[in-house]
């Protein structure tokens, strides 16, 4: 019995609700981590900092609030992220990012290849 497996359930539907609310841009690299905690080559302790850095990312408790500090209050998320992917760009595959790029199109149908911001 491992008593440390991850409730990856609640984490998804996270990130589900996050990205539909931060859009297609914001939410690629959301995914291509999530796909890298779920791959099997991922090591485990890599998956525990995948983890921990995308709930922090989506969970409403903030080191640095965003409606006090309206553009610091983000930043740290950013940084999170950043340096995240950098640390594990290494596990990043072809299959990943064609299984990110598919749950893309399921959230967000009505993307273009050149999409406008408005």
């Amino acid at each position: 019995m491992n008593i440390f497996r991850l409730n990856t359930d609640a984490l998804w539907d996270g990130i589900r609700d996050w990205s539909l609310k931060a859009g297609r841009s914001a939410a690629r690299p959301v995914l291509l981590m999530w796909y890298v905690m779920r791959s099997d080559k991922t090591p485990r302790k890599d998956k525990l900092a995948i983890f921990g850095s995308l709930a922090y990312l989506i969970l409403p408790i903030d080191l640095l609030d965003a409606h006090r500090l309206p553009v610091v209050g983000w930043l740290d998320e950013a940084v999170s992220l950043a340096v995240l992917i950098r640390k594990m760009s290494k596990y990043i595959t072809p299959e990943t990012q064609a299984k990110a790029e598919a749950q893309l199109d399921k959230w967000f149908p009505e993307y273009t290849k050149y999409e406008i911001v408005e």
